[in-house]
């Protein structure tokens, strides 16, 4: 045997070794149990904070970027223990 036919031999036996590797797939995933699944879909309890400031969001009409940043400060304060109402930062001027 002539030194091409060898190395053309030793190719294909690799390529052929080597395709049986690539076939093979992962084992499937567990499902997660109910309990799981339920206790993320499950919506989390609201501080009185939280529920005030979005009423008073609401009442002015914010939307978007910034009633988040409204309900930001309004948490902030309420947190902090500040007896005023909260005032968006666009009104201080």
């Amino acid at each position: 045997m002539t030194l091409a036919s060898r190395l053309a031999a030793v190719a294909l036996a690799s390529l052929l070794a080597s395709g049986t590797a690539f076939a093979q797939t992962a084992a499937p995933a567990t499902k997660p149990d109910a309990a799981a699944i339920a206790e993320r879909k499950a919506p989390k309890e609201r501080s009185a904070e939280s529920l005030e400031c979005s009423k008073q969001a609401d009442a002015k009409g914010l939307k978007g970027k910034e009633r988040k940043k409204f309900r930001r400060e309004c948490k902030k304060e309420a947190r902090a223990g500040s007896a005023a109402p909260a005032a968006p930062a666009a009104d201080k001027k």
